[in-house]
């Protein structure tokens, strides 16, 4: 579940008090389609890493030493080209994205070499870039038929700048004179930098023009199997970054594949289909053509649909929840989305209500989290669809709500839902009070980054939960009776118990404050004179620079 910010986003003021405006985190880790923006090559273990491109390695360094000169037969390069075709194109599109961030790669550390003046690295480094392009070129060229003339120019452009690379460089270990190295050292850094830019701009074409033959597939495609095949291949390139999904989103990929979602011969291949369009919706063009196509109808449709699968119902969530994500600026003229929304609220509380599994439970609820950001009527909704009984009862059912991640979209929704006066008896009938409690004692098990920060977020926002309900008189004595004070007063004064996490310091602070006014004898003296009574501040230096007491 890929693609995450840090960013903060403010609730609407509600009333004068200030409790009701603490910022709430951003939704973020929700889905594991979402691309990351750096390449997915080179988010795996770096010996798995070192040997899937040893190959390519060892090829490269063959032909250093053969000047680049083919010694295979014709028979050889017929036999080649025979196994070369018993690749799928998705094998070889992998294949021609290893061989680009190799070369990427390369390119970088020539630049750091050449900043050193480590002139015969440099030099057999330049050598290696020209073999692994012709490579590339070679093989591209081997499995891909018709392409076109610009492509072939560029191609033209970038091997003989290669070459020239190469020449330059070799001028270099030639010389000793300082003066003359120095001369040269703009000249290979501008060839550097052209290179590079050809390779940028040749690798763009060769992938929008799979990605085009892709999109074309899949609109004159009948055939279940390579509508699969094609729709597969566009998911893995979802999988390298924002950039190859914009080219998707330009070359009529949302289009394509919610055709594939209007389609009832196509029904299996929907949740794969619904995946690669979360993928696709991370960046501005995909959900500006999703919206072109009446894709919020389309997804509504499905979540209304009962006879589709559960996991069908999922992914589409999935997409919701990637649409109305706060932290994408650009979906706050979804104006469709607001036309449906209340079919699509209605369905999504029920796919939380009737979840097999855990991830199901997590999609549709992060769908709800982030709509309830995205529009404050969706708060009213949900009290009216008993979202919170099922939500609080879910929680109870550790196979459901079974990570930080989980609980996180519930104490968002219950987070934004407390605003309402009318939420207060709800958490009192529905035992989530003592859920709160619960969540402020979240820590991550496992000690990854990413549930670490899942941890603090649950914290943060149970704190903010309890401050905004403890409007309630009977809210804020069910809260003392769980002696919430005395772990809020743990968590402001204990950097480890809320990971030196200082919006959790903040959250605590208001809550605790917002709780010592209706049970004052609950705080030792010293506990009030330094966390309720200074201004908030001040409290907040306070605990920000106090050590923690080992005795």
């Amino acid at each position: 579940m890929k693609k995450y910010t840090n960013r903060l986003r403010s609730m609407a003021c509600q009333g004068d008090d200030y409790l009701d405006s603490l910022p709430l985190p951003v939704q973020r880790d929700w889905n594991p389609h979402i691309p990351s923006p750096s390449m997915h090559l080179i988010q795996v273990d770096s010996v798995q890493r070192w040997m899937e491109d040893l190959k390519l390695m060892t090829d490269c360094e063959c032909m250093c030493i053969l000047q680049s000169k083919p010694i295979s037969t014709e028979e050889d390069a017929q036999s080649e080209l025979i196994l070369s075709s018993q690749h799928s194109a998705y094998d070889n599109l992998q294949l021609l994205l290893k061989r680009a961030w190799i070369i990427s790669t390369e390119l970088t550390r020539i630049a750091q070499k050449l900043e050193k003046n480590r002139w015969q690295r440099v030099h057999s480094m330049t050598v290696r870039v020209n073999c692994h392009v012709r490579s590339m070129i070679n093989e591209y060229n081997r499995f891909t038929r018709n392409s076109s003339e610009e492509m072939h120019q560029f191609e033209k452009l970038l091997i003989e700048k290669c070459s020239e690379f190469t020449a330059v460089t070799e001028r270099c270990i030639q010389t000793e004179d300082e003066r003359t190295l120095q001369s040269m050292k703009a000249c290979i850094n501008e060839t550097l930098t052209t290179v590079a830019q050809y390779f940028g701009q040749l690798i763009e074409l060769v992938l929008t023009y799979e990605i085009q033959n892709l999109v074309r597939q899949i609109n004159s495609s009948d055939n279940i199997y390579i509508t699969e095949s094609s729709t597969s291949g566009l998911f893995s390139l979802t999988q390298e970054g924002a950039q190859l999904c914009r080219i998707i989103a330009k070359e009529g990929g949302v289009v394509a594949l919610f055709k594939i979602c209007r389609q009832d011969c196509f029904r299996c291949l929907y949740p794969q289909t619904l995946r690669t369009l979360a993928s696709i919706c991370c960046v501005e063009e995909g959900i500006h053509q999703l919206e072109k196509v009446d894709g919020i109808l389309c997804l509504a449709d499905i979540l209304t649909d009962s006879t589709h699968s559960e996991a069908t119902r999922a992914e589409a969530a999935a997409v919701i929840a990637q649409i109305t994500s706060p932290h994408l600026t650009f979906t706050q003229h979804l104006s469709s989305f607001l036309e449906n929304m209340e079919e699509i609220v209605t369905a999504l509380v029920n796919l939380c209500h009737e979840a097999s599994s855990g991830e199901v439970f997590l999609l549709a609820s992060a769908a709800l989290a982030n709509i309830t950001f995205f529009d404050t009527m969706a708060c009213e909704m949900l009290l009216h669809l008993n979202a919170m009984k099922i939500l609080l009862a879910a929680c109870a059912d550790k196979q459901i709500v079974d990570t930080p991640y989980s609980r996180d979209q519930v104490v968002t929704i219950l987070a934004n839902m407390s605003v309402l006066d009318q939420c207060a008896s709800e958490i009192i009938q529905g035992n989530g009070v003592q859920l709160l409690m619960e969540m402020l004692f979240e820590r991550s098990s496992s000690g990854n980054s990413a549930e670490v920060t899942a941890c603090e977020r649950v914290q943060q926002k149970s704190a903010v939960t309890l401050a905004r309900l403890s409007r309630d008189p009977e809210v804020a004595h069910a809260a003392i009776k769980l002696s919430c004070i005395p772990r809020l007063i743990e968590l402001c004064r204990s950097p480890t118990e809320r990971n030196n996490s200082d919006s959790v310091l903040v959250a605590c602070l208001a809550a605790l404050r917002r709780l010592a006014v209706m049970s004052p004898d609950g705080l030792e003296d010293s506990d009030f004179q330094q966390l309720v009574k200074p201004r908030l501040v001040d409290s907040f230096l306070l605990c920000t620079n106090m050590e923690e007491s080992f005795v």
